[in-house]
């Protein structure tokens, strides 16, 4: 199959290179024409163990190439994944800009159905909001062709991404209504993964774009928890760490992200817990124990 990666970054490399791991042909693009001589060359950009020589291995098989236009990544291919960055505004919501760029631009030059496949993290109603966008600009064009917005996020850990890519816990899939063609070609996408047993959840798209921020909510709120009994440790007498160990020994609870220390950190628990804030903020919905997850 033909994929097209848009956005070179941590996501969207991790992504391309697996996919032609996988078997498939994949077309990474990236406007930074200086990344993409380097990808050619088989030269990272980010260092993750594996990376380099899953990258060259594959660009040597003929499965990935790279370029900086993306008129030459959409012909015959099959799926675009979105992997560009949706970094925080002054307001804690998400940055969207570059995802909406994306969505027009493949409207704006496909001759073909494609699926449309959001790989950033993206607030819920993303989807729709591209499915406007691609709508509207297809209408224009008087183009009668289908653009499928499917929601696919990544729950990829710094240091192990290409083995969380290969080796998933699960594989979340948003489709929206109406499109069983679009969910035939995910399916086709993961099955290399899906054959040795790794599991697919189906759900709506808008409860798709939710899971990302709700993992990455509860395990910032888990970090939270743990600092704030640390303080409540300190004026009692109390150790944390045998704290730490006798409720992580708990099998409902687990032992991961129960040291205590000066709190979550990273490029996504900060972002996504404020995207949480700034989305019930936006809603109406009150989340306090998200506020209070911020605040700690």
């Amino acid at each position: 199959m033909k994929i097209t990666v848009i956005g070179t970054g941590y996501v969207g490399l991790v992504s391309a290179v697996c996919f032609a791991e996988l078997g498939h042909t994949v077309i990474g693009v990236d406007i930074d024409e200086a990344k993409v001589a380097k990808l050619k060359e088989g030269v990272s950009p980010i260092y993750e163990p594996e990376l380099d020589d899953l990258l060259r291995k594959n660009i040597a098989a003929g499965r990935i190439t790279f370029t900086s236009d993306i008129t030459e990544a959409l012909p015959d291919t099959q799926v675009v994944f979105s992997a560009v960055a949706t970094p925080p505004n002054e307001d804690f919501s998400a940055d969207l800009r570059a995802v909406f760029i994306v969505a027009e631009t493949v409207a704006t030059h496909a001759d073909h159905n494609i699926v449309f496949v959001n790989k950033s993290t993206v607030p819920v109603g993303t989807g729709e909001k591209c499915e406007d966008i691609i709508r509207k600009k297809l209408t224009e064009r008087g183009v009668d062709i289908e653009i499928a917005v499917v929601s696919n996020p990544e729950f990829l850990r710094e240091g192990h991404a290409i083995h969380d890519t290969m080796q998933p816990d699960r594989i979340v899939v948003g489709i929206p209504q109406n499109a069983d063609w679009a969910k035939k070609i995910m399916e086709d996408i993961y099955k290399p993964l899906t054959r040795t047993g790794k599991p697919i959840l189906w759900m709506k798209r808008e409860s798709a774009e939710i899971v990302k921020y709700a993992s990455n909510g509860f395990l910032a709120n888990k970090i939270s928890f743990i600092n704030m009994l640390s303080e409540l440790c300190e004026a009692t007498g109390g150790n944390i760490r045998d704290i730490a160990k006798g409720m992580g020994m708990d099998d409902r609870i687990g032992p991961r992200f129960l040291q205590s220390g000066i709190g979550y950190g990273g490029s996504c628990f900060p972002k996504d817990v404020k995207a949480l804030i700034a989305l019930s903020r936006e809603t109406g919905v009150p989340l306090p124990l998200i506020e209070a997850t911020h605040n700690i």
